[in-house]
């Protein structure tokens, strides 16, 4: 069957800023924290993902992922992502294995773990030594469900273990594919799988499983799916976009890959500054579009724009960073233009 809706570049975009919360922050509070995790917050880069939320919630302080709606795992790839409790499974179960060896390595790492936790929270440096076993092996059990953590980020992050999730992976999947074509969609199962972290094949059967609620269109990197349910955002006029944001190093906006990088910067000599080999810069968004990096040091911010900006532009990025909710600042934040 051939796409029947054809969308662009701009329609894509400018949806994707909304159903992602960035044009407008939302007033604070448990339902906004949830919409702004909805696919969850990157943190491995300490405390990221306060910074996620700040662009997307009003209000937000330095100690906002601590909030109680909000956990942290070890999401895909391992990397820390904060998370809303409640969806914990979706974060979590849609990667555990089908079977096989890596199933029971996830399953037996767990039990081994939280036999001997026996209720406690430990860092998870020590609870490894003194099971005699690698701390990093632990993290294997996190497509169970049924481990938490607590990483600030100087120290190595505390573990403790929780009931397993009242679902199956194979609806984990289904839920999580669900809520990805609505933030970072139209995409395919393939780019699906890989921004989860799971086999090609298991993306393919989660998309299956979303049946008649998705529907084919085509975009300017080639067809791919939609939630039929997001079709009048898609057709709707983009704007007010907000006037700048900083999003952090692996912000949910540009965690992609494939053509999907293509579609949100079409310059691939600017994408290979955004989509670095080590740790990824942050993005700065003006008026919807990236428009440059930006890095921090302490209170001192320097920006790299890719273009020149208009004085309101660059007036809206100061007043941005100057909103950032650090926890570290003995002063104003200096804004470096590069």
């Amino acid at each position: 069957m051939s796409a029947t809706l054809r969308l662009t570049r701009q329609q894509i975009l400018a949806h994707r800023r909304r159903a992602g919360g960035l044009d407008e922050r939302m007033r604070g509070g448990p339902a906004s924290l949830r919409r702004a995790a909805w696919v969850g917050l990157q943190d491995s880069v300490p405390r990221s993902a306060v910074l996620s939320l700040h662009a997307r919630v009003a209000g937000v302080g330095p100690e906002g992922w601590d909030h109680p709606s909000l956990v942290q795992v070890w999401g895909p790839r391992f990397a820390v992502y904060v998370v809303p409790e409640r969806d914990r499974a979706l974060f979590t179960l849609m990667r555990l294995p089908d079977g096989g060896r890596r199933r029971e390595r996830a399953e037996s790492t767990a039990d081994r773990l939280c036999d001997f936790l026996d209720g406690r929270r430990m860092s998870y440096s020590e609870a490894g030594k003194a099971m005699g076993v690698s701390p990093n092996s632990l993290r294997y059990a996190a497509p169970t469900g049924r481990v938490l953590i607590r990483w600030e980020g100087a120290r190595r992050p505390e573990i403790w273990c929780v009931p397993p999730p009242d679902t199956t992976p194979e609806r984990a999947r289904r839920d999580m594919a669900e809520r990805y074509l609505h933030v970072l969609g139209p995409s395919t199962a393939g780019r699906f799988a890989r921004w989860a972290g799971i086999p090609e094949a298991q993306g393919i059967v989660a998309f299956d499983a979303l049946g008649n609620s998705i529907e084919r269109v085509a975009t300017p990197i080639g067809e791919a799916w939609m939630p039929a349910t997001d079709e009048e955002s898609l057709r709707s006029p983009a704007g007010p976009e907000a006037p700048a944001r900083l999003l952090p190093s692996g912000d949910a906006h540009y965690l992609l890959w494939g053509g999907d990088r293509d579609l949100l910067v079409p310059d691939a000599a600017r994408r290979d500054l955004l989509w670095t080999s080590r740790v990824w810069p942050g993005a700065v968004l003006v008026d919807g579009e990236i428009v440059g990096t930006w890095r921090r040091s302490g209170g001192l911010v320097t920006v790299e724009p890719w273009t020149r900006l208009t004085t309101p532009a660059r007036r809206a990025v100061e007043e941005e960073a100057a909103s950032l909710p650090l926890p570290d600042l003995d002063g104003p934040v200096e804004v470096r233009w590069g």
